[in-house]
């Protein structure tokens, strides 16, 4: 049964790597040159692996995974002891990558649901509807 699933995108990324790709392309077209082509195709790549963040929770897990779900997490819910909205600052950017708490796994904005683990690790979960996904988490 799933409680909570939300897609997130960043526009912005997707716009100006589509304005990049059409100027590759038109460049690999008229110049016949085997480099842009390259350069359009690792620009796909990075685009299908990086074009969205899914965020899922179901019963016993959350899930969240990038693109078209190559770049995959899965958490059992009960390893989750802490989860609360946390605010991002603006230079911890986009991606992922280890922050101060953590690693960060965000695709816009700064808003985020910070999660430690019964391990002692911590993680950064960007999102846009932080109060829809910590109801989701249920977390005491």
């Amino acid at each position: 049964m799933e409680t909570y699933r939300h897609t997130q995108f960043n526009y912005l990324i997707l716009a100006l790597s589509l304005g990049a790709g059409v100027a590759l392309a038109v460049t690999a077209y008229i110049g016949e040159q085997l480099w842009y082509g390259v350069m359009l195709l690792l620009l796909l790549v990075t685009l299908l692996l990086f074009y969205a963040l899914t965020v899922q929770v179901e019963t016993g897990s959350l899930e969240f995974w990038f693109g078209v779900g190559i770049i995959r997490k899965q958490i059992p819910l009960k390893e989750i002891v802490r989860a609360q909205i946390v605010r991002n600052p603006w230079y911890y950017g986009w991606g992922i990558h280890m922050t101060p708490h953590g690693w960060l796994y965000n695709i816009a904005g700064l808003q985020a649901i910070e999660i430690e683990l019964r391990s002692g690790k911590e993680f950064r979960l960007g999102t846009d509807e932080p109060e829809q996904l910590l109801a989701a988490l249920k977390v005491p």
